[in-house]
């Protein structure tokens, strides 16, 4: 979705909202210090034209005053636009890591998971530029503007007008110029900066894969090519700089000049002193800070609105399944599915299934790949939407039922576990925060998996390496029925939990599941017969439809 940047900015800049008070003291800080920075060379012109307003000694103090204090106040308006800024980022950061918890699994199966990493990091920290640097500084401009046009006037109304117009070019027109120069190229580098992280991530977890095939060379060439064509959009946004910088300072030198032209011309026909007119050219050339912050923002914002729009694309993103806050918290008696169909991307997998589920009862199905066994266990744990017929647990239609009080009801393992990097401990503590160590290695003897953490150096404080690259596929799958059996949730489901497990550990797996169901109900999904060996009774799937 392409926004404009006036939409983007107005989001961004709601944001701000409880940092107010921050944001009015950067702006009224920030005005000072620049007037305090100007007014030093505008007050000594003064005194040495013999224009000052007050004495030589009281404006030498005043000088003194503005020289002292310009530093503080920069510093504090500085502080408090980096204060606004550094809090906005965590809140955004917060709202995007929300946000994707919101979306998953459903909208991010798919997605360039290098795209969303620079999202989550590059995208949102370039919008400190925004927050710290864009907003305030604007405000500063207009104000600043305000007064010294107002002082202008006072001396004359053509040199007013003259100011205004020099102003007007270095501060509006100078980086609207230039951003519609740069126009798409921000969100270009953007996607080629995501697309390059997507790739390098891709390439990394692959790279065995790669070596073995022989085809290192070729993802070399391709990463090279994804590279220069990051580095043609770069050096695309350098020649704007430089072009932005080169037109700042013609815009300068050419007000200041015209400023003096038109000072002098007007003081050679008496309407001013040339007193005055000396005046009015310092005044113009010492208060062009404000306008040369916004002239720098030309080259620099459609990056930032290009991360901005990419975050906002994000946050607007509307989930499969949205979080029930209801009063409806059963726990698992039954549960039954009625004429159920659902499709992928049009591509039906489901057609008018129905199933019904009874408390205590290890339910095996069986079928080919792709009949829907997968998806059934999905659609229960309702991490997509049926599209026709009705899904009920418990008596309650399933779109009725507290999230949270649906997730607790069930465990849902699939093949591949996903370890993180950190300790066996903490990587098993998912599935019960609160657990304590003897709850642990019990759950860890019924997956047949004690013997072997214990044979580690560090036992359950060893560090599992990123990916879990550092155990084997069997002790992965484990690991995960170890989170099963420590959560101990009235529904389970195994979506081929021991299809990496050698006979010896499966039999004893699958005897664990049998002697400590107790009133536990058990869905398995399996290839092998032996594995469905234990069901109470056996379903087979076939074209998305069951056949007991």
């Amino acid at each position: 979705m392409r926004r404009s940047p006036l939409s983007i900015c107005m989001r961004l800049i709601v944001l701000v909202k409880p940092l107010y008070a921050y944001m009015t003291a950067a702006i009224l800080l920030g005005l000072a210090g620049h007037l305090a920075a100007s007014f030093i060379a505008i007050l000594g012109t003064s005194a040495l034209l013999n224009l000052a307003p007050f004495s030589i000694s009281a404006t030498l103090i005043v000088m003194g005053i503005c020289a002292i204090v310009r530093g503080p106040l920069r510093y504090v308006e500085q502080a408090c636009n980096h204060t606004i800024a550094f809090r906005l980022l965590a809140l955004l950061r917060d709202k995007v890591f929300g946000k994707l918890r919101t979306l998953a699994p459903a909208k991010l199966e798919g997605k360039d998971k290098g795209n969303l990493i620079a999202i989550i990091t590059s995208d949102i920290e370039l919008l400190e530029v925004f927050y710290a640097h864009t907003i305030s500084p604007v405000m500063i401009a207009l104000f600043q503007v305000m007064i010294m046009v107002v002082l202008f006037f006072q001396i004359h109304p053509v040199l007013a007008l003259v100011a205004a117009a020099a102003y007007g070019l270095h501060g509006y027109v100078l980086p609207v110029f230039i951003s519609k120069r740069n126009q798409d190229a921000g969100i270009q580098m953007r996607n080629a900066s995501g697309d390059l992280s997507s790739f390098v991530l891709e390439t990394l977890r692959g790279m065995d894969d790669l070596m073995q095939y022989e085809q290192t060379e070729n993802v070399m060439q391709k990463l090279q090519n994804k590279a220069r064509c990051l580095e043609h959009h770069e050096k695309r946004q350098k020649n704007l700089l430089s072009t932005n910088n080169a037109l700042s300072q013609l815009i300068m030198l050419s007000g200041n000049l015209v400023m003096f032209v038109t000072a002098i011309l007007l003081a050679s026909q008496y309407q001013i002193a040339y007193r005055e007119a000396v005046l009015a050219f310092v005044m113009l050339s010492s208060s062009y800070g404000p306008t040369a912050a916004l002239a720098a923002l030309g080259s620099t914002l459609q990056n930032t609105f290009a991360a901005g729009e990419r975050v906002l694309n994000l946050l607007d993103e509307s989930p499969v399944t949205q979080t029930i806050h209801s009063d409806i918290r059963p726990d698992f008696e039954h549960a039954s599915l009625d004429q159920i169909s659902f499709s992928y991307d049009h591509q039906k997998v489901l057609d008018h299934f129905s199933m019904k589920i009874k408390k205590g009862e290890i339910l095996g199905i069986s079928g080919k790949s792709g009949s829907g066994k997968s998806t059934l266990l999905r659609l229960l744990m309702r991490f997509w939407e049926i599209d026709e017929g009705r899904l009920e647990v418990s008596s309650h239609d399933i779109n009725t039922i507290h999230s949270e009080s649906l997730q607790n009801m069930q465990s849902f393992m699939v093949q591949d576990t996903w370890l993180f990097h950190d300790t066996i401990e903490e990587n098993l503590r998912i599935a019960k925060a609160d657990a304590t160590q003897a709850e642990i290695e019990d759950a860890c003897r019924k997956a047949s998996i004690h013997d072997f953490i214990l044979s580690l150096p560090d036992g359950y404080k060893t560090k599992i390496a990123e990916l879990g690259a550092s155990v084997s596929g069997g002790e992965r799958q484990r690991l995960g029925l170890a989170r099963i059996f420590l959560k101990q949730s009235d529904l389970i489901l195994l979506d081929e939990p021991t299809s990496n497990l050698d006979s010896l550990n499966e039999a004893m797996i699958l005897k664990s599941l049998k002697e400590h169901q107790k009133d536990k109900t058990i869905i398995l999904v399996s290839h092998r017969p032996q594995t469905l060996k234990i069901a109470d009774q056996i379903l087979h799937m076939e074209n998305g439809r069951a056949c007991l």
